[in-house]
């Protein structure tokens, strides 16, 4: 296969909700099937969502994980699907699973777990040992999760010198400030280093303390970005790749021919059937959507996640304490934006030392806001 179409679909999962979170994977492939897309990737564990923590501790939410799945899977006729969820033998993994013709054809798992900062893999899963790559009508493309791609000498680059044209890294990186321009420089270096184009699929929305900014993102070989999809919002993005062109890069990079890193082992390849099924292919153009500027980038992250701490909680309407200062207009701002005005309750509670000006403000406040104020 000269040209592969790839699809991200950047999608916005909750904890726990198996079925909802199905039922979004099935909208999106039916949505990358009418763009012709030969192979569409979903964010890491995302039939489960991401972090799924102690709930990993359930046997009945690891085997109602696997039956979503199997639904999925079904589902795939006509388009391979790569879908992040929880693998269970002796033990469980984050994991991959390659979903091709109605089957689950092959399962990545998680080589590097990390447990810093806002990550405790480490405490649920069982690492993988073993990089892995798929044929796709003679095109062989790796897989691998999160963290795998942040190493220099990790997966990606045992797969590409197994012959490997594309790398297709699934992921839940969350938030910080800045933080979307060091992953891209970082996936850049990766595609250039192993002359391979990256298709990075992140996800997107907030849980509990953590935001997730989307942002997912295609580099070419050359480590040129070919399409990127919106930050901080859901979206599919697709592109059409030159797969023969990384061959030709590659006769020119002797490094290609210096060996295999043995600290890795064994390259898992799986071979998928061939599909006879003639699908139609519209016109597809890469869209590269803007990055956001430093203020509005930190802006929409806070409303992501008040909007979806409030929602995948089950609440509806919030209460602001207001002061007519400063801290508490813009968490109220913050609120309105993120909820709707109909959602938000303003509360003055004055003193005996508040001043009339502290009410004055908070009055003009609600009122531009359109919120309702209560003077306790």
């Amino acid at each position: 296969m000269d040209r592969l179409r790839i699809g991200l679909a950047q999608v916005n999962p909750t904890v726990g909700d198996l079925a909802s979170n199905t039922k979004k994977v099935l909208e999106y492939m039916d949505r990358a099937r009418e763009l012709g897309v030969d192979v569409v990737a979903f964010p890491e564990l995302v039939i489960p969502g991401y972090p799924p923590e102690d709930l990993l501790l359930k046997a009945s939410f690891i085997d109602a994980n696997l039956d979503n799945l199997k639904q999925v899977a079904e589902a795939t006729k006509g388009i391979t699907a790569i879908v992040g969820f929880v693998d269970r033998d002796a033990d469980i993994y984050n994991a991959a699973a390659v979903l091709h013709d109605g089957q689950v054809a092959g399962i990545c798992h998680k080589i590097f777990l990390p447990n810093y900062g806002v990550f405790d893999e480490e405490r649920y899963f069982h690492a993988g040992d073993c990089p892995f790559v798929f044929s796709l009508q003679e095109t062989l493309i790796g897989v691998s999760i999160c963290e795998d791609i942040w190493y220099p000498t990790g997966p990606t680059e045992a797969q590409a010198l197994v012959g490997a044209q594309l790398v297709i890294n699934i992921s839940a990186s969350p938030y910080h400030a800045g933080k979307g321009l060091d992953r891209e420089r970082m996936l850049a270096t990766r595609a250039v280093d192993s002359v391979i184009p990256v298709a990075f699929c992140n996800t997107v929305g907030g849980q509990d303390e953590l935001v997730f900014d989307g942002g997912s993102v295609i580099f070419d070989e050359r480590g040129d970005l070919v399409a990127r999809a919106r930050q901080l919002e859901e979206d599919l993005i697709a592109a059409d790749l030159n797969l023969r062109g990384v061959f030709r890069q590659r006769l020119h990079d002797p490094r290609q021919r210096k060996g295999h890193p043995a600290s890795l082992g064994q390259v898992e390849c799986v071979t998928l059937p061939e599909v006879t099924e003639e699908r139609a292919k519209p016109p597809c153009t890469a869209r590269i959507e803007p990055r956001l500027g430093p203020q509005a980038e930190i802006y929409k992250a806070l409303i992501v996640g008040i909007r979806d701490y409030v929602h995948k909680n089950g609440f509806r309407e919030v209460v602001i304490g207001l002061s007519g200062g400063i801290d508490s207009s813009l968490t109220a701002t913050i609120a309105v934006d993120a909820l709707g005005a109909a959602n938000v309750h303003g509360v003055y509670m004055p003193a005996r030392y508040s001043s009339p000006e502290s009410l004055e403000d908070a009055r003009e406040l609600a009122s531009n806001l359109g919120i309702p104020l209560l003077v306790i």
